[in-house]
């Protein structure tokens, strides 16, 4: 959640902290808020609402003089969302200065010894306990503001990455993570911080990501330091190239960023496998996979746990591993799986999903996993993500950057990276013959075609969109591979046009959801001419019989459900266990054209953020 932003250098800081506080903004829009050096004080502007809000109140205020900054856009924690609660905080003496992305959750007990020794709130803020913390520790043992900050960090309960700075040493910031990612650009007598790298990409090449408690003092026209919050140890900080380029993190021409992703998957799938997918000579090339196949091979069950859309990704391979590899299967949300006491052995694979390799629910998990013996994989997007740090080995989805807050292209490449694995484990464990395993890989290597082709459906979804923008419930039904993506369907219907809506088995709908049902319900239905197809066309025939309306997708060329159906969304045919991979295309395109016709923030919906970094 919350997205921080920081510079330190010989540019002006105004435009580098706004431009980087828009690209952040995909992590929470609740607030927004900077604080500037201007040679003399500390400038302080925020305000609840967007950062275009922030962008107005500085025009007014003429708040841009300085060559070192801070900003922060929130997603509320501590605090309703108000002009109070938004960051930066200063502390009580007005020469301390923090942005926060996380949560102290020992808040409350350091808040009343604080008051007790005369401290004032003017928040309902954990951040605000936080910087007046760091300026009690500064002054009680009169050090610098580098070892207040690692005093005080040790005393906090929580999650946190953080950026402060001191009025009396204003050519100083000193960054800390813990849980919460933090990226420092490395440029020529400059200094970025932000939470993801997409604000500083134009001026420098070069990023250091923070471990957990692990707290870098920034300094001009020195060394960056990073020492450890826990015994003040030095450590040698990695600097990497990054792979992202400006081009990725914009528009491109298109009205959202969720479009543009929806139209990228062609383009992500093909990506995602390549150097992977090695159909000339038979084989799937995944190092993470080959290198540690025996614990694969030998593991009792695999256990996959994930959050939300990528939870969703999690059951469509639950179905493909057990299909293809015969393996057992288990799929977990991340947020319970360590607070019911669940069975972990040395004898499990731990299957990680997260786009943005930084879940907080899914790194608890995936420690708990761990110290039970447990071998965890990761699968995620970003390069260098906690996750990808925490975990054994892995593979990463190469889908570039996901800007809009609901997933789609994220979706559609955790789904082709795990249907690799499931084909690589199954031709290993030989419960997949020769001449199948080499027809799925010429069928995967077909999808990006077959998903631009599915693409062309987006005239048919915008009329479909139009005719029922306005229902204020919706029933999406699946069977077999299907059924997650009616679950991830009802999903992005909710995220971003706020229409209630739920997904079930098909089968399930007449023990309970079938009460529902009247002539003003729309019932999407996934039922491509595989598997499942004749008991999904009785069940369409059930919902018929009341008078549901029927969206059907359907194999191209299809006349029997769309005798029934009263819409009809074709996509091309492909074997029943990659058609996730094209049923998902037209519930996307659906969701996104209902949700700008209802005037809804497509790429920003509300009490959402992109990367959930608190529990």
């Amino acid at each position: 959640m919350c997205g921080i932003v920081g510079y330190i250098g010989h540019r002006d800081a105004y435009p580098i902290v706004i431009k980087g506080l828009k690209r952040l903004e995909y992590r929470g829009y609740d607030s927004a808020g900077l604080v500037l050096f201007d040679g003399d004080v500390l400038k302080l502007s925020k305000t609840k609402g967007k950062v275009s809000a922030l962008e107005s109140i500085c025009d007014k205020e003429n708040t841009k003089i300085g060559k070192i900054g801070m900003g922060h856009t929130r997603w509320a924690t501590h605090g309703v969302p108000n002009d109070v609660n938004s960051h930066p905080h200063f502390s009580n003496s007005g020469k301390l200065v923090v942005i926060h992305n996380g949560i102290i959750e020992n808040y409350e007990s350091i808040k009343k010894e604080l008051i007790n020794r005369g401290y004032v709130f003017h928040s309902d803020t954990d951040t605000e306990v936080l910087i007046n913390l760091i300026e009690d520790v500064k002054k009680i043992e009169d050090v610098g503001l580098g070892k207040a900050v690692q005093i005080a960090l040790n005393q906090v309960v929580g999650a946190y990455a953080i950026a402060v700075i001191d009025s009396d040493n204003p050519d100083e910031i000193i960054a800390a993570r813990l849980g919460s990612p933090l990226a420092i650009g490395v440029g020529v007598n400059e200094f970025f911080i932000a939470s993801d790298a997409s604000p500083f990409i134009e001026y420098t090449s070069n990023a250091i990501y923070l471990e957990d408690e692990e707290m870098a003092i920034i300094r001009l026209h020195k060394p960056l330091k990073v020492r450890k919050i826990k015994d003040d140890s030095l450590v040698v900080p990695y600097v990497q190239e990054l792979q992202m380029n400006l081009e990725q993190i914009e528009k491109g021409g298109y009205d959202h960023f969720m479009l543009k992703e929806i139209y990228e998957q062609p383009n992500a799938i093909k990506d995602t496998f390549r150097g992977r997918l090695l159909v000339d000579k038979g084989i799937i090339q995944m190092a993470g996979i080959g290198d540690n196949l025996e614990k694969f091979l030998n593991a009792d069950r695999i256990i996959i746990i994930a959050c939300g859309t990528s939870w969703h990704a999690g059951l469509v391979a639950e179905y493909i591993i057990e299909e293809f590899a015969r393996i057992p299967v288990e799929v977990e949300y991340a947020s319970e799986f360590r607070y019911r006491n669940p069975i972990i052995n040395k004898t499990d694979v731990v299957i990680a999903i997260s786009q943005s390799g930084e879940t907080a629910d899914t790194l608890a998990a995936i420690k708990l996993a761990k110290e039970n013996g447990a071998f965890v994989f990761g699968v995620c997007n970003v390069v260098g993500s906690s996750i990808s740090r925490e975990t054994h080995a892995g593979a990463y989805t190469h889908a570039g950057p996901e800007i809009g807050v609901a997933s789609t292209k994220a979706f559609t490449t955790q789904i082709t990276v795990l249907t690799l694995i499931a084909l690589k484990l199954a031709k290993a464990n030989g419960n997949m013959s020769d001449s199948d395993y080499r027809r799925y890989l010429v069928e995967l290597e077909m999808m990006p075609e077959k998903v631009a082709e599915a693409l062309k459906c987006n005239d048919v979804a915008k009329k479909i969109a139009a005719i029922y923008k306005n229902s204020p419930n919706c029933l999406y039904l699946g069977r077999g591979y299907n059924f997650p993506v009616a679950l991830e369907g009802a999903l992005k219907l909710k995220e971003i046009s706020y229409i209630h809506a739920e997904g079930y088995p098909a089968a399930e709908m007449k023990h309970g959801p079938i009460a529902l049902i009247d002539e003003s319900m729309p019932i999407v239905v996934v039922a491509p001419k595989q598997g499942h197809y004749d008991k999904v066309v009785s069940n369409i025939q059930e919902i018929k019989s009341r008078s549901g309306k029927i969206i059907a997708v359907v194999t191209k060329g299809d006349t029997q459900v769309r005798a029934l159906a009263d819409h009809v969304i074709e996509i091309p045919e492909a074997t029943e266990a990659l058609t996730p991979l094209l049923t998902t295309i037209p519930l996307q395109l659906l969701s996104y054209h209902i949700a700008v016709m209802r005037e809804c923030n497509v790429d920003q919906p509300r009490n959402l953020a992109k990367s959930v970094t608190v529990e």
